[in-house]
């Protein structure tokens, strides 16, 4: 109670001393801080963001309603230089002995260290949002631009500064908006029939809509619309300037009628500028220079090809096959010319990652006189063929408390003259981590050395064409992988080899869709007998039953320590006693012992048995992630997998033997056979001036079946780390109320949500606080612990609760994280005393990441 009145009295204290802060340090006797900003429409306060925008001039930002950044610049002096130089001077000699003590360099330099400081703190900080009345009429006048560009063309705004406390005030302003206007006819005056017909062709889908409130932004999303369908329906020389539309309001009962006027395009015919019609142009030739450089564009063309009326010319030999070319180009010969086309053409070119600086440039056909007739050259620069990479990394992870990795890698484009891409990748690591138990003496006890080689193709590799359902323009891969990996001092020590056949296609921009139509992984275990070093925890609730009072067993099972007592050894001693425990070798046991040791069993099996796993999976994304500065979006993945149908469906075909589990056997392993399904969404909302609001929900489940009794460990979920409950370490938290009694506890089953608000502290800091909950559960698999499992939805109960807070500072290429979890519901502690009982500094969860959790 003494600690927690001291931290009361701390947090106290801080508070007292930033609110005793002067906000208006640096404004002027003559000037007022704005405090806030009110808008009135028609007498009542309004709340909306949208509208809030329009104003030119805001209040400083605040966290908990103190102006953090605006004290941070108050810290600066406004005139450091002079204020340097009177220091320098206020004392008599005190520049001379400086100079005799450091230089007289140095003391420049001494000088310039103190103005860049205080240079440094003014750009962090935030300046006092001074009122500006120049800036309060031009909000006004922008309020009323607002108002007219939706649709209320009569409203009338103003604005009132009124002083509050000393140096400070707010702004009212004011808003009367009148009758809006309503879109009524719509006609044309289209001068082409070309484009006219086009327009009467589409015109069901135009965004100006009569009956719906005038809006500019409708107007201004309808030119859009039509020069994009002009110049996708062959208008190759529409511009968008050539469109313009006319409102008349007169008389019309507050009615707006639109006439869309259509230009005939300007030209210079025989030297006079004139005015002509439009014409649908169309594709009648396609030539492609994979080879093209500055340097060789006056050479002679050396090599040809032809494919489906694409020309291919080559001022060398030409390196590619003529389909792997035509393939990536969507603007085809006869065809009708698009914008498009072309779009897509650019898109897939860089996909490729053959070909740098793509250029595609289009000429009337010289041997058509109507004038119709396009030529598309496509212009290709190649990339070198052979690329070398090297990387070095420190990194965290759910094993390691410090890891450094280093590796290297070769690709190699056009490897079969298909535009494929082979890279060839070796990686090793060190690590560190508490958790592994073969030398406590040595810091860097992990290592990992794994190779890799991926083949990707620009297609879909299948016996049977899959154009019709996965078309091209769907940006079609093919990725063939190859790894092996080994990894020592880790506790078991594992090798591992896998091989995945992988599809990727995009449907849309925002949707990608994955399928592993093959994914195979051995993992073997190369120092099992290590079992009980590493889950130290399993050996200590199975020595706790050997050496029971109610016990009896074989005495050679143990050794004595050096207080007397009685320790197994490891592994003979402990795994013979679990093997006579099952035998019923071992007298007296009780059935909760009973049930604790075949739980200890069942678990020291799965995690040291050798895995087979083959499976299939396929993974629906749609990210409406515009692009990285994007803040306003939505992210949602669904992962459906299965494994060991296949296998099953061989060993039934191919009458295998059964072992006296009944479970087929392939290569001395019991391969897995499981569903699986994840189901990930992130939402993200932008609330302006760097405050985001951002939730993730997460549910995954993994059901064995057939040939498995429970799911391999590398396919199960676990909770707790950096980027899941951060209130629990990596793989504490759970099963369900169990208390997370094992090194690595994980589950077939897992619920995680978060919610996390961020904000800006000043420059490129800022800070975030956070709610996580979460847990994982064993469900129709082996574990029968009541505590582990998930029966009913009672059980939701155990979701475990974390809250904190975090620091985040941006380095532009990436976010350096620390976070800080506190336990504020523990389903592991008794019920009743769940909440806010390990709420403290002690009990708190540090963990440091890289980017943003979700």
């Amino acid at each position: 109670m003494k600690h927690f009145g001291a931290k009361i009295s701390l947090i106290l204290l801080t508070f007292i001393l930033l609110s005793s802060c002067n906000a208006v340090k640096r404004v002027e006797d003559d000037e007022r801080l704005l405090t806030d900003n009110t808008i009135l429409v028609n007498g009542e306060k309004i709340k909306e963001k949208r509208i809030y925008n329009q104003l030119y001039q805001e209040p400083n930002t605040t966290f908990l309603g103190l102006p953090l950044q605006l004290y941070f610049y108050n810290l600066a002096k406004p005139n450091p230089d002079s204020l340097f130089q009177h220091w320098l001077t206020k004392k008599p000699q005190r520049k001379e002995r400086l100079a005799d003590l450091l230089s007289e360099k140095q003391v420049v330099r001494l000088g310039n260290i103190y103005v860049n400081i205080n240079e440094w703190v003014k750009e962090t900080g935030e300046p006092p949002a001074v009122i500006d009345s120049s800036l309060a009429q031009r909000s006004a006048d922008r309020l009323k631009a607002w108002y007219w560009n939706n649709g209320w063309f009569n409203t009338e705004t103003g604005y009132e500064i009124i002083p509050t406390k000393k140096k400070r005030a707010k702004v009212n302003y004011f808003v009367t908006p009148k009758e809006p206007y309503i879109v009524d006819s719509i006609t044309t005056r289209i001068a082409s029939i070309v484009a006219d017909s086009i327009y009467e062709a589409h015109k069901a889908n135009s965004l100006i809509v009569p009956g719906q409130q005038y809006r500019t932004e409708d107007y201004g999303a309808e030119r859009e619309r039509l020069t994009s369908l002009f110049r996708n329906n062959g208008l190759y020389y529409f511009e968008q300037e050539n469109l313009s539309f006319e409102a008349d309001t007169i008389n019309t009962d507050h009615k707006v009628n639109t006439a869309v006027i259509i230009q005939n395009r300007q030209a210079t015919v025989n030297g006079t500028a004139t005015r002509i019609p439009y014409k649908v142009h169309k594709i009648s030739r396609v030539n492609i220079f994979p080879d093209y450089t500055f340097e060789n564009r006056k050479d002679p063309v050396t090599d040809t090809a032809s494919r489906e009326g694409y020309h291919i010319y080559s001022f060398g030999k030409l390196k590619y096959r003529p389909r792997a070319l035509t393939d990536a180009i969507f603007i085809t010969p006869n065809s009708i010319y698009s914008d498009e086309q072309r779009s897509l053409t650019y898109n897939r070119l860089n996909q490729l990652r053959i070909f740098k600086y793509p250029n595609i440039q289009y000429m009337e056909d010289p041997a058509d006189s109507t004038g119709t007739d396009l030529i598309a050259n496509v212009f290709l620069t190649a990339r070198q063929r052979y690329s070398l990479g090297f990387e070095f990394d420190i990194s965290q992870s759910n094993i390691q408390k410090f890891g450094i990795g280093f590796g290297g890698s070769l690709l190699i484009r056009n490897v079969f003259r298909g535009a494929e891409i082979l890279e060839i990748s070796a990686r090793g690591s060190i690590g560190s981590s508490k958790d592994a138990a073969n030398d406590t003496d040595r810091f860097f006890d992990i290592t990992e050395v794994g190779v890799d080689m991926d083949l990707t193709l620009p297609r879909i590799f299948f016996p049977v064409s899959t154009e019709s359902f996965i078309p091209k323009y769907m940006y079609p891969f093919t990725t063939f992988s190859l790894g092996a990996s080994t990894q020592t001092n880790i506790g078991l020590d594992k090798q591992s080899l896998t091989a995945v056949m992988n599809y990727r296609w995009l449907p849309s921009e925002t949707l990608t869709h994955l399928l592993d139509l093959v994914n195979i992984q051995y993992v073997r275990n190369l120092n099992i007998p290590n079992y009980f070093n590493v889950y130290r925890n399993s050996y200590q609730e199975l020595n706790d039953i050997a050496t029971a009072e109610n016990v009896v067993t074989n005495e050679g099972y143990f050794v004595i320590n050096e207080y007397g007592g009685r320790n197994l050894i490891i592994p003979e001693g402990a795994n013979a006693f679990l093997r006579d425990a099952r035998l019923g070798e071992v007298e007296n046991l009780t059935n909760s012992q009973v049930q604790n040791l075949n739980d200890i069993r069942e678990r020291k099996n799965r995690l040291t048995e050798d895995n087979l796993i083959f499976a299939s999976n396929f993974s629906y994304i749609l990210n409406k992630k515009e692009n990285i500065y994007d803040e306003d979006f939505s992210r949602l993945r669904v992962k459906v997998e299965t494994a060991g149908n296949f296998l099953s469906m061989v060993s039934k075909v191919a009458n295998l033997d059964q072992n006296e589990d009944g479970k087929y056997n392939l290569f001395g392993v019991n391969f897995s056979q499981y569903a699986k399904t994840e189901i990930d969404y992130i939402k993200h909302w932008d609330l302006g001036r760097k405050n985001i609001f951002a939730i993730r929900t997460f549910g995954g489940i993994a059901i064995p079946y057939g040939n498995s009794n429970s799911i391999p460990f590398i396919r199960s979920f676990f909770a707790g780390g950096p980027n899941d409950n951060r209130a629990w370490q990596p793989y504490s938290l759970g099963p369900g109320s169990s208390g997370g009694r094992n090194e690595f506890n994980e589950a077939n089953m897992k619920i995680a949500l978060s919610a996390e608000y961020r904000f800006n502290l000043f420059g490129d800091l800022n800070s975030a606080v956070f709610v996580d909950a979460g847990n994982i559960w064993n469900v129709l698999d082996v574990v029968e612990e009541e505590a582990s499992t998930f029966t009913s939805l009672q059980d939701l109960e155990e979701l475990a609760i974390g809250t904190g807070v975090g620091l985040r500072y941006d380095f532009d290429f990436f976010v350096l994280r620390f976070d800080v979890g506190f336990k504020t519901y523990d389903p592991a502690r008794p019920e009743g005393s769940r909440w806010f009982r390990d709420y403290n500094l002690p009990n708190a969860v540090y963990n440091v990441g890289i980017n943003y959790p979700f």
